[in-house]
């Protein structure tokens, strides 16, 4: 089945919580109401808003509801994961924020100068306020899973090294600013100006706007795979796969697969794990080269799938046999035994871990929109 007709069973997956008219994913626990409403308010306090997206789903990961106040704000749209991204069509929607005039920034949120830029572009950016206000306020927003911590992280590591040892790991609470709980703190990363960076909650809209960025949502882990369920999500992401045709890039991967293969028939008595190196000096670099090898054999498993595939792709159940015998031979691949009761959700979990790690290459998920189309 093609895309289409992925989101088109989603919706008969009551568990899902999608709606039957094909409309939204209803995941909106209470907690995000209450961090919706903090967020809304103090959004008014705040001289700059850094909004993290996902660098895979540039457009998806976004928090439609937030749009209006944040894009009314100056804001800093920082498209964390890059390293997980194909560098390409980054590029392409880079340069498409750019046209409307939105600053944006690839970053990786574990790489202090990666945050280091962020950093100077935020305070390049507050260089028209710093001469009108003493203490500045930015706000870091974005949906679960963006790498808001892990950027929040960054930030307070850099800060630390910017002031005395006194100063140094102090959290500041920003309280004095007018309308400001107490309990609000931020991370004090630039003096005069005072400059401090606010953490919020990560939060979804009520009603994501449709199934597929539901899904891309769900393939990214900003929604709980529980939600909408392992083995879904991965039938998303092997129709994406095929329709892209990213497996028939793997064609490279035969021959190295066909010249292991050729070992262990020529030396019966090898076994895959012969293949790891003896763990004395390096304790990790067994799980290394074994990692490095089921990749290997899960892109080949794929690419010979579709290569020999004899159906049409393009329609619903010709997509639909081809991923049921992606399953099986992923099963293979993964090394997982066929009498397990949950061998899908196996083959489901360490397939989605591949993806979400990188190890199966960088990706983007979302098509670079038209110019009049709001980012």
């Amino acid at each position: 089945m093609g895309i289409k007709g992925i989101v088109k069973k989603a919706v008969e997956v009551g568990e899902m919580g999608f709606n039957k008219d094909g409309g939204a994913i209803n995941w909106f626990p209470g907690h995000m109401a209450a961090a919706t409403r903090a967020i809304r308010s103090r959004l008014k306090l705040s001289d700059l808003v850094i909004e993290v997206r996902d660098a895979r789903i540039p457009f998806s990961s976004a928090n439609q509801d937030l749009q209006p106040q944040l894009s009314a704000k100056r804001r800093v749209i920082a498209l964390n994961k890059k390293d997980l991204a194909n560098t390409n069509v980054l590029n392409k929607w880079v340069r498409y924020f750019d046209s409307s005039n939105q600053d944006c920034l690839p970053i990786n949120a574990h790489s202090r100068s990666s945050v280091r830029k962020l950093l100077a572009l935020v305070e390049f950016k507050l260089k028209e306020v710093i001469s009108r206000e003493p203490t500045l306020l930015v706000m870091v927003v974005g949906v679960p899973n963006v790498g808001k911590s892990a950027l929040i992280n960054s930030i307070h590591q850099i800060a630390s090294t910017r002031f005395s040892v006194q100063e140094k790991m102090k959290r500041a609470t920003v309280g004095p600013l007018p309308g400001v709980t107490q309990d609000i703190a931020g991370y004090k990363i630039a003096h005069q100006p005072s400059i401090y960076v606010l953490d919020t909650p990560g939060v979804l809209v009520p009603n994501i706007p449709n199934i597929e960025t539901g899904l891309k949502l769900a393939l990214a882990g900003s929604v709980k795979d529980s939600v909408v369920g392992e083995d879904r999500i991965v039938q998303y992401l092997l129709t994406v796969l095929n329709t892209r045709g990213t497996p028939l890039h793997w064609k490279h991967l035969a021959k190295q697969m066909e010249e292991i293969t050729q070992i262990f028939e020529d030396k019966p008595g090898y076994n895959p794990k012969d293949l790891r190196p003896k763990m004395k000096k390096l304790p990790n670099a067994s799980d290394l080269l074994y990692v490095k090898d089921l990749v290997r054999e899960v892109q080949h498993a794929l690419y010979v799938s579709l290569s020999e595939f004899g159906g049409n792709i393009e329609d619903e159940n010709g997509m639909e046999c081809l991923i049921e015998h992606q399953f099986e031979v992923l099963q293979k691949a993964l090394k997982i035994p066929h009498k397990s009761s949950e061998a899908r959700l196996m083959v489901s979990k360490k397939f989605l871990t591949l993806f979400r790690t990188g190890k199966l290459g960088s990706f983007v998920l979302d098509d670079v929109p038209e110019l009049n189309r709001e980012p």
